[in-house]
């Protein structure tokens, strides 16, 4: 890819008292180039920036260049947000994974739900999974280069013929060659394994991990660490796939499994290695390990003891709750029905406190056509279908993780206002235990709450 084909960077927010900011940078703005230089993302631009002396190429917002100076400490950051982290574009994926969730949606939704993202430098900087199967010999020169570790790494299988049926990728089956590429140069790995029965089960998911195990060696292992992660199925998949839904029985089964391999990756590695993904313990309807258990929380990023870190949050801040609250409020709670009862001793504590009611409702999405549903994968319809017409209180409470990051809107592109308007009742988007303290407890609250239809929210 030639400099000239890299866009511009759009600048969307200059941080108050920063280098930027008292130069007199705007959003609007837009970067071209970092001493002569076109960054293709946000790591390039990070890497150009740790020089002391800069000069910067800028659009201004009618387009007008501008060349710009600057002379900074190495580590001194210039205190700009763009509009995307990859100046040039995203890598898209060329695998056809059955159980990817981008083709279990319908059709007509935002264009965002169906970009199929296969990108290293996303894994680099957010944690996002790749497979490494569209890599040019360039990227992987860039990888080695700048030392882009750790890299998360969906691998599914290890046997060549079972990744490549998963895949749907002929150069799937290349996966042990880069593993032993990434050992080579001292680069990680934290792998996910997505548990399709029938598939890459049984015998397969024992190869997979042993094969995995052999890369966690020395001080700096190529594979760090393991999720396993249950295939999650919608109503919308396609009609000709071969996968099924992972059943309690089953959920049981590769439970035993895994935790016989954990045993023997403690004895020889000190370190449990691989974990489970908390939805296996919920569809088993099995307690939930210790939180020793998670140790680092290496995988909490594909709900590895997610469950266990957000109770213990709420129990630290449960220790200052008041007695009482005034003026009274009752509020209704959404969760995905996976947690209902692990989260029943907070719900519990909750209403401890004179004056506070919550009622917890616990729902499945219909929209996806699931039994057991986890919190994120609740839409908006799925709400309105069980609450409408029912007394919801003072205030609907929901977890955030059900909306866009940037936009109150669910999977379903229903709007966080069209809900309370629906159900003609506030609706309160609330972001982990501290949200969720914060407006059950220490916001100024009044009965006087107006409908989202009527705030700006």
């Amino acid at each position: 890819m030639s400099d000239l084909s890299i866009r511009p960077a759009l600048i969307t927010a200059v941080l108050p008292d920063s280098i930027a900011a008292e130069i007199g940078f705007e959003a609007g703005d837009r970067l071209v180039s970092i001493n002569g230089e076109r960054p293709r993302d946000l790591i390039d631009y990070r890497f150009l920036c740790a020089d002391e002396v800069l000069e910067l190429e800028i659009l201004d917002v009618s387009g007008r260049a501008h060349q710009v100076e600057i002379e900074k400490d190495y580590d001194d950051d210039l205190g700009l947000e763009f509009e995307t982290a990859l100046f040039d574009g995203l890598i898209q994926c060329n695998n056809r994974c059955p159980f990817c969730f981008i083709d279990q949606q319908p059709p007509g939704k935002r264009e965002t739900l169906y970009l199929k993202d296969d990108d290293y430098r996303l894994s680099f900087l957010y944690g996002s999974y790749l497979t490494l199967t569209n890599l040019t010999q360039r990227e992987w020169d860039r990888i080695e280069q700048l030392r882009l570790s750790p890299l998360y790494v969906s691998v599914h299988a290890t046997e060549p013929e079972v990744r490549t049926r998963l895949l749907k990728n002929l150069r799937a089956g290349q996966l042990l060659e880069h593993l032993q590429w990434f050992q080579a140069r001292e680069l990680q790995i934290h792998a996910q394994v997505v548990l399709c029965p029938g598939v890459n089960d049984g015998q397969h998911l024992t190869q997979t991990l042993t094969d995995l195990a052999r890369f966690h060696q020395g001080d700096l292992p190529a594979i760090a660490s393991v999720a396993v992660v249950p295939v999650g199925l919608t109503r919308f998949r396609p009609a000709d796939d071969e996968l099924i839904p992972v059943t309690p029985d089953k959920a049981r089964e590769v439970i035993d499994q895994v935790q016989a391999l954990q045993t023997t990756f403690r004895q020889q590695f000190n370190s449990t290695f691989v974990w489970l993904a908390d939805e296996w313990f919920l569809i088993a309807g099995r307690e939930l390990p210790p939180e020793s258990h998670y140790e680092d929380y290496p995988q909490i990023g594909n709900g590895v003891g997610s469950i266990r870190q957000f109770l213990k949050a709420f129990q630290n801040a449960a220790n200052n709750l008041p007695k009482t609250v005034f003026p009274p409020r009752r509020f209704t709670w959404v969760v995905g029905n996976a947690v209902e009862l692990a989260f029943q001793p907070m719900l519990e504590r909750l209403n401890e406190v004179e004056g506070l009611e919550v009622k917890m409702v616990a729902i499945a999405s219909q929209y996806w056509g699931q039994e057991i549903s986890v919190t994120g994968l609740i839409t908006g319809q799925d709400i309105l279908s069980a609450l409408q017409g029912k007394d919801l209180g003072d205030a609907l409470l929901l977890p955030d993780v059900m909306l866009k990051h940037d936009d109150p809107r669910f999977l379903d592109d229903m709007t966080l206002e069209d809900l309370a308007t629906q159900l003609n009742t506030p609706v309160i988007a609330v972001s982990g235990v501290e949200g969720l303290m914060k407006t059950c407890i220490t916001e100024p609250f009044t009965r006087s709450l107006v409908p989202s239809s009527e705030r700006k929210i």
